[in-house]
């Protein structure tokens, strides 16, 4: 599995891990449980808290599989098959697992109102139990002054939170939370090609990309194994490259780490500080573990979202970037890097949603291997 997995190779993953692979540093996964049972993920996955109640199982089960991808990118140790198994980005990293409730038969308001009430506690339990770095690779259409204030909670504790901005960049593009929630990093994806990947959703709620085409992953179902395409891939792997620096860097703060992660980034080659399709650039743990720079204040916020602020929008269609896949000459604003080291992804099963929230960011599903 491993040298299927291009986004390794080309973050130069094995070098890194000489320096750093996660260890110390707790991730939590907000998503759909994480099967503990998962030969890539043994020995990493911890205690946690099962949102999900009335449902089967526990924080431990995994009755859709996405969570337990998500677990897979950041912290799969290749153990299956005698160490022939699929890796995450910081292996040495552990998983806090918590379990958010499916979708019942409910109206898109009344899902979104659920999901505000539920993401906010998980993201709060998280915070409390000591997870320095928090992945929400699920989303709403709403937000709320709940949401915002978990947040806001888990940054003055000390995390970090970062979050899918979704799937609907060649469909609608509509802003979903809580990526868009002020102090929440908003993870969008890129293929081979530096650019936005057609399905990334884009907009001033993008702040990093990150590798999310064709990821071959440790993940739930039957053969334990996936590859899939999404935003929710990227958030797990910007969520990774914390583990690392942080696991590097124990004494830093929250806002020191995603500073340097800021101060390292692949930057829009354009010229701009940063754009609506990558936001400030692609996320390279490799040149913030080998010259991280100054790391700055530790206690001053680096992104600019948490003042108040009008909801964000989409751009209007005519301001709206190129397809990843069509001339790039004339749309700087797409963004890219100046080394050529991502893969073009292939266009997997996006999964409607019908209005409920559960259903709303996952472009899961290429298939089991």
């Amino acid at each position: 599995m491993r040298e299927k997995q291009w986004f390794l190779d080309a973050m130069k993953a094995d070098d890194m891990w000489h320096t750093s692979r996660g260890t110390g540093i707790t991730v939590a996964v907000i998503d759909s449980g994480v099967d503990s049972s998962n030969p890539d993920l043994a020995g990493r996955i911890l205690p946690g808290r099962d949102f999900a109640q009335g449902q089967p199982g526990d924080e431990h089960t995994d009755l859709e599989g996405h969570g337990t991808g998500m677990a897979g990118l950041i912290a799969g140790t290749g153990a299956r098959d005698g160490g022939f198994g699929a890796f995450g980005l910081a292996p040495g990293a552990k998983i806090l697992p918590v379990r958010m409730p499916k979708s019942g038969d409910v109206n898109q308001a009344e899902g979104d109102k659920r999901f505000n009430v539920t993401a906010s506690q998980a993201i709060r339990y998280a915070a409390d139990h000591d997870a320095r770095v928090i992945n929400i690779s699920l989303a709403s259409a709403e937000g709320s002054p709940q949401l915002s204030a978990a947040v806001k909670y888990a940054l003055d504790k000390g995390s970090l939170v970062f979050a899918a901005v979704g799937n609907s960049g060649d469909s609608g593009n509509e802003v979903e939370y809580p990526a868009a929630t002020p102090g929440v990093v908003g993870v969008g994806a890129v293929g081979k090609d530096l650019h936005r990947t057609a399905w990334s959703q884009y907009g001033p709620q993008v702040d990093m990309a990150a590798p999310g085409a064709e990821m071959v992953h440790a993940c739930g179902g039957k053969t334990g194994l996936c590859k899939t395409d999404g935003t929710s891939d990227a958030s797990a792997l910007a969520s990774a490259s914390a583990a690392l620096i942080w696991s590097k860097h124990p004494t830093w703060t929250n806002n020191q780490v995603l500073r340097v992660m800021l101060n390292t980034i692949g930057a829009p080659t354009d010229g701009s500080k940063r754009n609506d399709s990558i936001g400030y650039g692609i996320v390279r743990p490799r040149v913030a573990l080998e010259n991280p720079g100054d790391p700055g204040p530790a206690d001053v916020y680096p992104l600019p979202d948490l003042t108040p602020s009008p909801t964000p929008s989409a751009p209007s269609p005519a301001a709206a970037p190129a397809r990843a896949d069509a001339p790039q000459a004339s749309k700087p604003e797409d963004g890219s890097t100046s080394a050529p080291y991502w893969v073009v992804g292939a266009t997997g099963i996006l999964v409607v949603g019908l209005g409920l929230w559960a259903l709303r960011k996952r472009r899961q599903g290429v298939g089991a291997l």
